[in-house]
């Protein structure tokens, strides 16, 4: 675009820091006019150049507070970099569709709004990924030309990963049985290798070996506290100061029974 070709060289390094994945920004994607954008709410870039690797940047604007961080993104929208948009209901049927995006006449940073990226970046790496995929379609293409002792060399190395591939699917088949087998034998059943599917890496994903397939519990303490706060604040204001709560024993597993005392705390008045 014109108006990012007219960017001062800081503007242009801001950009390019909240684009990039160093920022740590929280990117979702959107359609605008049928056509897919990357999109972001105003606090993430708020908090990106708040950020230490924000501070070990060269050449660009000094940020130490939020109002200036809110300055300098303002600066940023216009030289057109994103733009403010509405967010609508998602496009298709499920709820991870991408959602509808209308850009808003009225352009200005508020922390609060949603804002489209119409910058892509550095493009290096495409330019630099359309290289090497030429240069594999060459040498594939010319891969009767090769000496003879490297067309060996590809052959054992392409037998290799078909085997491991070949390998992969035949434990993801035998822990399945092994499973359904378990579940009659040894309810709730035996999972062999169940982080093989996780998102972790190579080594973690056969650690452990076996697991039983427990349900994973739910933890209800962070409800229960926003209740008591709640609970709390609604004696304070109809008692004026203090009141008695019953306060539960947290020792579960404890072998006496649990007991229940009345607890008086005295809270300050909010008003004085």
């Amino acid at each position: 675009m014109e108006q990012q070709a007219k960017a001062p060289t800081e503007i242009k390094k801001v950009a390019q820091f909240l684009r990039g994945g160093s920022s740590g920004m929280k990117v979702r994607v959107g359609a605008l006019n049928g056509k897919r954008l990357d999109y972001f709410k105003g606090k993430s870039a708020v908090k990106a150049l708040l950020s230490p690797a924000y501070a070990k940047l060269s050449g660009v604007p000094k940020i130490t507070s939020e109002s200036e961080a809110i300055i300098t993104l303002s600066a940023v929208n216009a030289f057109a970099f994103f733009l403010r948009v509405q967010r609508g209901q998602p496009t298709g049927s499920s709820s991870s569709s991408p959602k509808a995006l209308q850009i808003i006449q009225e352009q200005k940073f508020v922390p609060d709004e949603y804002y489209a990226w119409f910058y892509e970046g550095s493009q290096w790496t495409t330019y630099a990924g359309g290289v090497l995929m030429v240069v594999i379609m060459l040498a594939g293409v010319m891969f009767p030309l090769w000496p003879p002792m490297m067309r060996q060399g590809v052959s054992y190395l392409s037998m290799g990963l078909l085997g491991l591939v070949g390998l992969f699917f035949a434990i993801a088949i035998v822990r399945l049985i092994f499973y359904v087998i378990t579940i009659v034998v040894a309810s709730p059943g035996i999972w062999i290798f169940p982080q093989l599917f996780a998102d972790v890496g190579f080594v973690d994903s056969f650690i452990p070996l076996w697991e039983w397939d427990l349900p994973k519990k739910k933890s209800k303490k962070k409800g229960d506290k926003e209740k008591k706060g709640k609970s709390s604040a609604e004696k304070l204001k109809k008692n004026g100061g203090a009141f008695i709560e019953e306060v539960e024993d947290e020792d579960a597993d404890s072998s006496r029974p649990q007991s229940r005392g009345p607890l008086i705390e005295e809270v300050e008045d909010e008003d004085a």
